[in-house]
């Protein structure tokens, strides 16, 4: 099966990503709408693994429409390299030290709202892609997609669709669908990674656990619980999950 292309999908996100409002095929059109020579889609490539960024730079140079402009090691190198190059996509793994990909993206959508994100991963986590989503990328595509299925997948989030693997796409319809009759969040002051965190302590998780769940590093997740825990007004893990509890997490 390939990637399964959608005209829009509504899920909330931090920043308003704006989509193209030209549609390009093949290759990315001179969006003034007005110019229709074509130039090479313009793409940064942001993966912790050397090995992986040489290998989809390799395959990215031997197909027409594409040039790389660009690569990054981890979450915080592909935001700069994002607000200095202005590539038309990034392909963005979504576990990186330090910064992760999720977090880059959502700053590239609040810094870079015109370079299209598409997420690559090695999980098929609904988590996660939702997570990928809601902070602005336009597809997420798993690691072992051919190499025609990316190339198919960056034409066509430059071109303003939603693209995302087999399987993927099923899980966040199903996500959106669900969300429409789940309550009001009870902690609306929590950032949506925080959320996630404290959903996930709220079903008995420890930090290693949750790190694991998330694909980021542990030192994250004990950051973004001493913020959780100042927000809430409570000294620890034990009283943040009572609070949770209490007000009726996790969702159903």
């Amino acid at each position: 099966m390939g990637t399964i292309n959608v005209a829009s999908v509504q899920v909330p996100a931090e920043s308003g990503s704006v989509p193209h409002e030209c549609v390009a095929f093949l290759w990315h059109q001179e969006t003034r709408c007005g110019t229709m020579a074509s130039v090479p889609i313009r793409v940064l490539i942001a993966d912790d693994h050397a090995v992986v960024r040489d290998g989809l730079a390799l395959v990215l140079t031997q197909l027409d429409g594409f040039e790389v402009v660009g690569e990054a090691a981890d979450g915080e190198a592909a935001v700069r390299q994002a607000v200095i190059l202005k590539p038309d996509a990034i392909l963005m793994d979504i576990q990186m030290p330090g910064m992760d990909g999720i977090e880059a993206t959502r700053q590239i959508a609040r810094l870079v709202p015109g370079s299209a994100v598409l997420m690559l991963s090695m999980y098929d986590d609904e988590a996660a892609a939702v997570g990928a989503v809601r902070a602005g990328a336009r597809g997420y595509l798993l690691k072992g997609a051919g190499h025609d299925e990316v190339a198919a997948a960056l034409r066509a989030v430059v071109s303003g669709q939603a693209t995302f693997g087999p399987g993927v796409a099923d899980a966040l319809l199903a996500t959106i669908s669900a969300s429409e009759s789940v309550p009001d969040y009870p902690f609306p002051e929590l950032s949506d990674r925080e959320r996630e965190v404290l959903d996930r302590l709220a079903t008995g998780q420890r930090t290693n656990e949750i790190a694991a769940s998330m694909f980021v590093a542990r030192k994250t997740v004990s950051n973004q619980l001493t913020s959780i825990y100042k927000k809430l007004g409570v000294a620890d893990r034990t009283e943040a999950i009572v609070l949770a509890h209490d007000r009726g997490l996790p969702l159903r």
